[in-house]
C-alpha cells in the first residue's frame, strides 16, 4: 500500500467536501502546491482557489506556494498582494483605478515597491477554520494556525500561533526535535518509505524517524 493518489480530486468517497489541491491548481499561473495537501469545505471545496485565495492576479506575478501534507480548513483565506492599496502618499484611496482624469500621473512603481512578495507556507502546516493569511507570509514546517488566526507575519516551523494579530503561543517541539526534523524532512520522501514509517511519524518517534529505511 502506498496511500491514495496525490493527483484525485475528491480522495474520500464518503466526504466530497474534501478536496486535494494540486489537481485542483493544474494550470494556474503563480500558485505551487504539494502532493497531498487538502482542503475541507463540505459546501465550496472546489471553489478554493475563486473563494479562498483573495486578490490573486496574474499580471501582478505573485505566488502562492504551499507544501505538502498541508491540511486547511473551511474559510481560511490567503490574502495577496493585488489587494493591497499604495500607502505612500496622505491619501490610501485607488484615484487611478476610476479614470476620467484620476489615472493621470499616476506612478504604479510605487504601489508594486510596497507589496510583500510571495506567500509561503510549508509542508504539513495545519490551518484552522477561518483562519486569514495575509500577504508576503512564510509558515515554516509543521507549524499550526489556530481557528480564526489573522497572521501578519512570519511564523517559525512547528510554532502554534493564535489571535488577531496572531502571536506564537509555542513551539510544538523542543528547537533539537525541531532541528532533527527539518533536516530529516520526511514529506520529501518517497510515498513508499512514508508508508513504511508511519508509526514513527504519529508517534513522534525522533529515532525511529531518523533511522528509518
Amino acid at each position: 500500500m502506498t496511500g491514495p493518489d496525490p493527483d484525485t480530486r475528491h480522495p474520500l468517497e464518503h466526504a466530497p467536501g474534501v478536496v486535494f489541491l494540486k489537481p485542483l491548481a493544474a494550470g494556474r499561473p503563480n500558485v505551487e502546491i504539494g502532493d497531498f495537501t487538502y482542503y475541507d469545505d463540505p459546501a465550496r471545496a472546489e471553489d478554493f482557489f475563486e473563494r479562498n485565495v483573495l486578490y490573486h492576479y496574474d499580471f501582478i506575478g505573485d505566488c502562492l506556494r504551499i507544501g505538502a501534507f498541508c491540511a486547511i480548513a473551511t474559510g481560511a483565506r490567503f490574502m495577496m498582494n493585488g489587494g493591497a492599496h499604495a500607502m505612500g502618499g496622505f491619501s490610501t484611496f485607488p484615484f487611478n483605478i476610476f479614470g476620467h482624469g484620476w489615472q493621470e500621473g499616476f506612478d504604479p512603481a510605487t504601489w508594486v515597491a510596497e507589496q510583500r512578495g510571495d506567500t509561503i507556507v510549508g509542508p504539513d502546516v495545519w490551518i484552522g477554520r477561518d483562519a486569514t493569511i495575509m500577504p508576503g507570509v512564510t509558515i515554516g514546517a509543521g507549524a499550526i494556525i489556530a481557528t480564526g488566526a489573522l497572521v501578519t507575519r512570519d511564523v517559525a516551523p512547528y510554532a502554534i500561533v493564535a489571535g488577531n494579530p496572531a502571536v506564537e503561543i509555542r513551539r510544538r517541539f523542543d528547537a533539537d526535535i525541531v532541528d532533527r526534523l527539518l533536516g530529516i524532512a520526511w514529506w520529501d520522501w518517497p510515498v513508499d518509505r512514508i508508508t513504511r514509517n508511519l508509526n514513527a511519524i504519529r508517534a513522534a518517534d525522533i529515532d525511529a524517524l531518523a533511522n528509518a529505511i
